[in-house]
C-alpha cells in the first residue's frame, strides 16, 4: 500500500485539481508525479527521508507531497507564511533532508542560517530564481525521467503535522501511511464527497483538515478540487458560481464571513450540496442565520491531527443545530470522566478516540505522547462532549480550558454561546484568570459588530439573565479581533 496510490484509480481525462485557473486532469497529475517522485529521487530522497513542503495551495505541493509519499519519504508540511525562527525551529525539529520553498516563504527563509539546520541537503524553489540558496528548482525535478511509486507498510509514517499549539509549543505529530489511509475509508460511511463533487480548497493544505480531508478526500473519491490560496468573500462567491462548486469545507470564520456579507445574493450557494465546517464550535446564530438567507445547511463535525483527523461528522444525517453529528463507521468513542470511567448517560464527559485512524505518537517526545495515549490505543483528545439518544455528539468544551470557579466547573463555550446570543456581538473569547477570593474567574474578550454601542454592563446583565452567577463574566474587554490559528481555532493562550 502507499498513500500516493489516491490518484491511480479515476479517468485520465477527469480533471484532478484547478490552481491558478489551470486545470490538470488525473491523467495529466500522475504523468507529473512520477516525474517529481525521479527527481526526488534524484536528490537522494529515499524511504524515511524528511521532505519540508514551505508551499500554499497549489500543483507545487500537491505534486511534491504525492511524489515524495510514493517514495516512502516522510512528507512535512509547513506554514510557508511563518515567521523565519519558527520555520528553522520545524525544520530543526524533523531533521528534513529536502526543503520546498515557494515565493511566499522566501523572505523568510533568506533570513534562515543554514548552518543550523545541517541535516538539510537541497532547497527546491518552487519557481525558479525565486528563492536565494536554492539549489533546484520545481521545473528541473518535473523534468527527470519517472520513477514507480514504492509499497510500504501502513505503520510507515507518511507526514509529520505541527499541531496548532493551542495548549503550549506546537509538537510535531507522526501520522503513517495508514492512519491518513484509514480515516478516508471511515468518510465513506457518510454522505460526503464524491467522484461528482467539486469542492472548493481554501482550508489550507498545511494543516490536516485540508490535507487529508479537502485534498485527500477529494483525490481519494475522484472529484474535482479548486485550490484556492487566500480566502476574500466576494472573489470567494465568484469562484463558487463560475467553478459550480458543490463542496465547501471551511472554519467557522470562513462562514461567519459569509453570513455578515450583506451584498451577497441569495442564491450564491445555489451549486453548493454540502457544507461543512468544523476545527472549531460553530457559533449556532451563525448556523440559522446562513439557513434563512441562503437555504444553506450547515453542517458540523469534530476532528483533531491526532485522529487524521475527522471523529465525527453531520453530513448524511438529519442535522442539529450545536452538535457535530455522529462517530464515523470503524472507529470507537468513549465519553470518560475525571475518575477515568464512562460518563453517565447525560453527562460530559472527555472525548477518547480509538482505531487505525490514531496517529503514532509526537515525535521524539515519549512523555507527551504518553500523557494522550493510553497503554490500550485510545486518543484522550481533551475536548468534553456530550451525547444525546440519538448518538448526537455535542462538544462542551476543551478540559485544559476548564474554568474553575469556587469550585463550581465553568466551560467557556458555554458563557461564549450565551454573548454571540446578543444582538451586538460579532465574536467572543473567554478564558479563565486569577481571582483572590474565587480562584479563578471568568474574563471576555468581545468584538462587537459594525457601529453596535453594547457596553460591559448591558453584556454583564445579559449573562446574568441567561446564566448562573458563578459563570458569567467578573470582566469584559472589547477587542478589534480575536487571535485564532490559520484553521480557525481560537487561541485561548494568548488572549491576555
Amino acid at each position: 500500500m502507499n498513500l500516493a496510490h489516491i490518484i491511480d484509480p479515476h479517468p485520465a481525462d477527469k480533471v484532478a485539481i484547478i490552481s491558478r485557473g489551470r486545470p490538470t486532469t488525473y491523467g495529466t497529475l500522475r504523468d507529473q508525479v512520477a516525474h517529481v517522485r525521479g527527481g526526488l529521487a534524484k536528490l537522494g530522497v529515499g524511504k524515511g527521508d524528511r521532505v519540508v513542503l514551505l508551499c500554499s495551495n497549489g500543483r507545487y505541493f500537491v505534486d511534491v507531497y504525492l511524489a515524495a509519499l510514493g517514495l516512502g519519504a516522510v512528507t512535512v508540511p509547513l506554514n510557508p507564511a511563518s515567521p523565519a525562527p519558527e520555520i528553522e525551529r520545524e525544520v530543526r525539529t524533523v531533521g528534513a533532508k529536502v526543503v520546498v520553498v515557494e515565493p511566499l516563504a522566501a523572505h523568510a527563509w533568506a533570513q534562515i542560517d543554514r548552518v543550523h539546520l545541517p541535516t538539510v541537503e537541497h532547497v527546491v524553489a518552487t519557481e525558479t530564481g525565486t528563492v536565494p540558496g536554492a539549489d533546484s528548482a520545481f521545473d528541473d525535478l518535473l523534468g527527470t525521467e519517472q520513477v514507480a511509486a514504492i509499497e510500504v507498510d501502513d505503520d510507515d509514517l507518511a507526514a509529520l503535522i505541527f499541531t496548532s499549539g493551542t495548549a503550549g509549543s506546537p509538537r510535531a505529530a507522526m501520522l503513517s501511511h495508514g492512519n491518513l489511509m484509514a480515516n478516508l475509508e471511515q468518510g465513506r460511511s457518510t454522505d460526503g464527497i464524491n467522484e461528482h463533487d467539486v469542492v472548493f480548497g481554501v482550508l489550507p493544505v498545511f494543516h490536516i483538515f485540508g490535507l487529508n480531508v479537502v485534498l485527500g478526500l477529494t483525490l481519494a473519491r475522484g472529484a474535482t478540487v479548486v485550490l484556492v490560496q487566500r480566502f476574500d468573500p466576494f472573489t470567494a462567491l465568484e469562484t463558487i458560481t463560475e467553478r459550480g462548486i458543490t463542496v465547501i469545507p471551511g472554519a467557522p470564520p470562513l462562514w461567519l464571513a459569509f453570513s455578515h456579507f450583506d451584498d451577497a445574493p441569495a442564491d450564491s450557494f445555489a451549486t453548493v450540496r454540502l457544507a461543512l465546517t468544523g476545527a472549531a464550535k460553530m457559533p449556532e446564530e451563525a448556523t440559522r442565520h446562513l439557513q434563512q438567507r441562503f437555504g444553506l445547511i450547515l453542517r458540523e463535525g469534530y476532528g483533531l491531527t491526532e485522529a487524521s483527523p475527522v471523529v465525527t461528522s453531520s453530513a448524511g444525517l438529519t442535522p442539529k443545530v450545536g452538535s457535530v453529528g455522529k462517530v464515523l463507521a470503524g472507529m470507537q468513542v468513549r465519553l470518560v470522566d475525571e475518575n477515568g470511567d464512562d460518563a453517565l448517560e447525560g453527562d460530559s464527559g472527555e472525548i477518547w478516540v480509538k482505531g487505525p485512524n490514531v496517529f503514532k505518537g509526537y515525535l521524539d517526545e515519549p512523555e507527551a505522547t504518553a500523557r494522550v495515549l493510553t497503554a490500550d490505543g485510545w486518543l484522550r483528545t481533551g475536548d468534553i462532549a456530550v451525547v444525546d439518544d440519538d448518538g448526537y455528539l455535542y462538544l462542551v468544551d476543551r478540559a485544559k480550558d476548564l474554568v474553575i470557579v469556587s469550585g463550581f466547573n465553568v466551560y467557556p463555550a458555554e458563557v461564549e454561546e450565551v454573548l454571540m446570543e446578543h444582538p451586538d456581538v460579532l465574536e467572543v473569547g473567554v478564558v479563565g484568570v486569577p481571582h483572590p477570593h474565587t480562584g479563578e474567574a471568568v474574563k471576555a474578550f468581545v468584538v462587537l459588530k459594525p457601529g453596535a454601542t453594547a457596553h460591559e454592563d448591558t453584556l454583564v446583565s445579559w449573562c446574568l439573565d441567561n446564566l448562573a452567577r458563578y459563570k458569567c463574566p467578573a470582566k469584559i474587554l472589547f477587542v478589534d479581533q480575536l487571535p485564532r490559528n490559520l484553521s480557525g481555532k481560537l487561541l485561548r493562550r494568548s488572549l491576555v
